[in-house]
């Protein structure tokens, strides 16, 4: 028979091991600017982390790779010139890239994507040539802040980590409403226009909103809408450069 101090010891290291199996490795690095919203959310994040280990060890298949989760949050707080909120990551292997709205060079542009294409095109006739649907440059130079509701998703399931996210991502849409009050929200669809709420009262004359570009939408008031003007002409309001839409 073994010592009770061993059995204790021998069931502090299975229960470890589970633990071990069950943790999906999600890295969270994010630019220094973000310190405060995640440190007030360390709790939420290490729920989200055993939820997702949980589910990896299951073998459920989850979007973006682990690295790429919280790869938004490498922009700089001060860089964000414009805010472009989605819904939750592509669902379909090797889209999602933790970004809203881009893909990887190299992967077919979805629907939606290409709809946002021609209506720049529609506003900017002659000037922009999308051949790809990689919009980190939209990111890194222009001060898009391109954040998905739910920064996660299981394989084939749209919206099945919303619950899961959500209360974490409404809290960056305030941080960053409180942080950056001079910053424009693009709110495309109603699930997007619904967090106009989180802002503050002064700040909702900042939103750009219009129609989803989904196909299932375009044609009901997103084409035609002249919506990345208005951008840049909100922009102009607080004395920044206009966004310059190649990718």
């Amino acid at each position: 028979m073994r010592p009770k101090n061993e059995i204790i010891r021998l069931n502090a290291t299975r229960k470890s091991q589970r633990t071990a199996k069950m943790a999906l490795p999600v890295p969270i690095h994010h630019h220094p600017s973000w310190a405060p919203v995640f440190d007030s959310q360390k709790v939420r994040l290490a729920k989200i982390g055993r939820v997702l280990g949980t589910e990896s060890a299951a073998g459920t298949v989850i979007y973006p790779p682990a690295d790429s989760v919280f790869r938004v949050f490498e922009m700089d707080l001060a860089a964000i010139k414009v805010v472009l909120i989605g819904q939750d990551p592509y669902i379909n292997a090797n889209q999602a890239m933790g970004l809203s709205f881009s893909v990887p060079v190299g992967e077919r542009i979805p629907p939606s994507l290409q709809n946002i294409f021609k209506e720049l095109h529609l506003e900017y006739p002659e000037i922009y040539t999308f051949t790809h649907g990689d919009l980190t440059k939209w990111q890194e130079r222009e001060g898009i802040f391109l954040l998905n509701a739910s920064l996660t998703v299981r394989s084939g399931n749209s919206g099945s980590h919303m619950k899961l996210w959500q209360k974490f991502t409404d809290n960056v849409i305030r941080y960053l409403a409180t942080a950056r009050p001079d910053v424009v929200f693009l709110l495309l669809g109603n699930f997007a226009k619904s967090k106009c709420v989180l802002l503050p009262e002064s700040q909702r004359q900042n939103v750009v909103y219009c129609v989803h570009p989904s196909p299932l939408s375009a044609h009901q008031g997103f084409f035609n809408s002249d919506v990345f003007k208005k951008v840049n002409k909100k922009l102009a309001q607080f004395g920044n450069a206009p966004i310059n839409w190649q990718n």
